[in-house]
Parts: structure tokens; sequence; C-alpha cells
């Protein structure tokens, strides 16, 4: 029997945890995947959140109200349109934790979780929850930053550095491509630090293009003088990219993208989802 596709999405009832179920709805409609929302009890967003404080014998009344609601607005809109189901969960636990052992025992497929975005990135990005969860997963993460609205992507941009893993995770991307007749640009963005001439990225094209099955796929390279992030953000601005897509492997592009000490002007990234590939 074919397994279901399984997306959990944590969520905190903020505004970007909102436009994360959003995404998360809406790509379960064409994964026809069954849907969890997971929530991890906070006492100061439920302060934030209610009126008046609410009591240990409440015993999460109030929250799992707006789950309730939450589950069927979901529901309600997206399981006409191929969402197999949307749930709702509630664990108490340490919340990066909680969601990752959550998602583990669910055999889930996909994280998407909403982030502040550029704020928490002048803060130290690298620290925010969301990026520990990105860091620590299994699965592939989604993320999401605040005010960031579902829209459908039109493109994809895919940054590779030409490692084998990336034959695989391209099959990945190119079925959630295919979801939404998107086009993929599969960019690298060369460096004085690390480049690659015309020739050379020839070969790895040819070396990658036996197994892309997906025909809307572009071969792009890129020169930049200084960072590559900085180079890809540049490019991501001129091609109107809807989705950054990156493969976490140490030492490629997830760990220069987030570096703690890059440039604050790379805004573009945490403005945009991020779809991070980490099994394949």
């Amino acid at each position: 029997m074919e397994s279901v596709f399984k997306i959990i999405c944590p969520t905190d009832f903020s505004e970007c945890s909102l436009n994360a179920i959003e995404y998360a709805a809406k790509l379960g409609e064409k994964y026809q995947a069954a849907l969890i929302l997971f929530h991890v009890p906070d006492k100061e967003d439920y302060q934030k959140l209610a009126a008046q404080e609410l009591s240990n014998g409440q015993s999460y009344e109030f929250v799992e109200k707006k789950l309730e609601n939450l589950v069927k607005t979901v529901s309600e809109e997206s399981i006409p349109k191929g969402l197999k189901s949307c749930t709702a969960v509630i664990r108490e636990g340490k919340i990066v934790s909680s969601i990752l052992d959550f998602a583990k025992e669910e055999n889930a497929n996909l994280l998407v979780i909403g982030t502040e975005g550029i704020n928490d990135f002048k803060k130290n990005y690298v620290g925010t929850r969301t990026a520990k969860v990105v860091e620590r997963a299994e699965i592939d993460v989604l993320a999401i930053p605040r005010r960031v609205y579902f829209k459908v992507p039109r493109k994809l941009v895919y940054a590779t550095d030409y490692l084998e893993e990336d034959k695989l995770a391209i099959q990945k991307i190119s079925e959630l491509a295919g979801f939404f007749d998107a086009e993929i640009d599969l960019v690298h963005v060369s460096t004085k630090v690390k480049s690659i001439d015309k020739s050379l990225h020839q070969t790895m094209i040819q070396e990658l293009k036996p197994f892309i099955k997906y025909p809307k796929v572009n071969f792009v390279l890129k020169a930049y003088r200084d960072d590559a992030g900085l180079g890809l953000e540049n490019y991501l601005i001129t091609a109107k990219g809807d989705i950054l897509v990156t493969l976490s492997k140490k030492k490629t592009w997830f760990e220069q993208i987030f570096d703690k000490n890059i440039s604050r002007k790379m805004s573009y990234f945490i403005n945009k989802p991020l779809y991070v590939v980490k099994k394949v």
C-alpha cells in the first residue's frame, strides 16, 4: 500500500506561522497529503494571545479551540482540492526538540515552519528556533517568512555547488515544480575564492542532465567577485525567483547563506520562502 505524504506544520498562532499553514495546505493539496498542525504550549505566548492568564487547570482549552478552528478552516478550504486530511496535536516540551521528535515519530516527509524573517536575521538568524529546526531536522524543511503570503510559484531557484547529492535532490524538487508548472533555475555562483570556468560548468551540466526528467530546467553560471551568497541574492532579484532551494550539506550553500557574519544586505533570502532539502 502506498504511504501517504505527511506534512507537519508547527504553529504558535503568530502571523508568520499562519502564513506557513497556508503554504502547508496548498502543498498538501498537490501532494494529497495528511497535514498535522503541531503546537507546543508556551505560557508567555498565551499571555500575549489571551485577555487573561490561563491557569494550569484550564488544560489548554483556549489553545485547543484555536487549533480546532484552524483545522476546520483548512479542511473546508483544502480537502475539496486534494488535501487528504488536517488534524492538530498539542505536546508539551521544548519547542525545537518537540517538533523534531514528533516529525520523526510520524515519519513525516516535510516540515513547513514560519520564521520572523529579516527581523530575526538582524538579531542573529542562526540562533532562531526556525534555523535550529532547519539545521537539526532529518527531513526537508520549508521556511516561510512573516508577511510572505502564498502565491503560485513560477520559478524555483536551486543553488548548487554540483554535489553528487544534487542529482537526487533535483528530482525531488522537479516534482514540486511540476505541481505548479514552474521553472527551475539551477544556479552556481562562481567567486574569486571558488571559481569554475564555462567549460567545466558545461561538463557538470552534462553529468546532471541524465538525472533530470523535468523539461523546465535552466542551467546558470553567475560570476560574483565577493561573497557567493550575495551573488545568489542578486540573481534571485533579477530572475524574480519565488522560492530559494538549497541542499543542506556540509560546506555548501546552506552554511554560506546562514553564516552569522554574512552581510545584513542579504535581506532578500529571508523575504522569500526557503526550501532546504535534507534527505535524498
